[in-house]
């Protein structure tokens, strides 16, 4: 029978790392989903993949149980996208390829087309989750994580805040904000006739 988390963090607070290891099995995949989708790029992903468990592992004593265990790692894995956020702006990034795009577009959208698909709908979807890809980087990073884990990721208004330790009504601000700039930034591209 599976310990429950409790369980398990009880006994990696007393240092038993398969516990802690069994702990990261359970979280591992959203941490990840959730980097994939907010970065848009694999490496950043993995980069902010290996913080979030670091800081996990370092603080795990720290866990009072004031909360479910899965919204302090939520906590954790967003504000480490911020702060990463905030450092990769302060650098200069060149790509030398057009995969970074490409990557983004799959992982903002989703989009998995069907091998019998018309040739003329992969495109428009592709070209499509390149605009939404566009709109969505032009977001603060704060509407980015909120639009992030209500639109791609499914959470509800009450779980985002406790996640980012904030207000129901600040995080219905970030999203109002950031779905008014995507649908703007939408419009923009849009085109009559179709």
């Amino acid at each position: 029978m599976a310990l429950s988390d409790t369980d398990l963090i009880l006994k990696a607070q007393d240092g038993n790392i398969s516990a802690f290891e069994e702990l990261v099995c359970r979280y591992d995949r959203q941490v990840l989903s959730i980097a994939m989708k907010y970065t848009g790029n694999s490496d950043d992903a993995k980069d902010i993949y290996q913080d979030v468990f670091i800081r996990i592992f370092k603080s795990i004593n720290n866990f009072r149980f004031q909360s479910e265990f899965s919204t302090w790692i939520f906590r954790i894995t967003t504000n480490v996208c911020l702060t990463y956020k905030s450092r990769q702006s302060k650098r200069v990034k060149i790509s030398l390829s057009g995969s970074e795009d490409e990557e983004q577009e799959s992982i903002i959208m989703n989009l998995e087309s069907d091998r019998n698909d018309h040739p003329d709908k992969i495109a428009l979807d592709s070209e499509t989750g390149k605009i939404i890809g566009a709109a969505v980087n032009q977001l603060t990073p704060k509407q980015k994580i909120c639009f992030t884990l209500k639109m791609i990721e499914g959470y509800k208004l009450r779980e985002i805040a406790g996640i980012l330790g904030c207000k129901e009504g600040t995080v219905k601000k970030y999203l109002f904000d950031a779905i008014r700039k995507v649908r703007k930034s939408l419009q923009e591209f849009s085109y009559d006739g179709v």
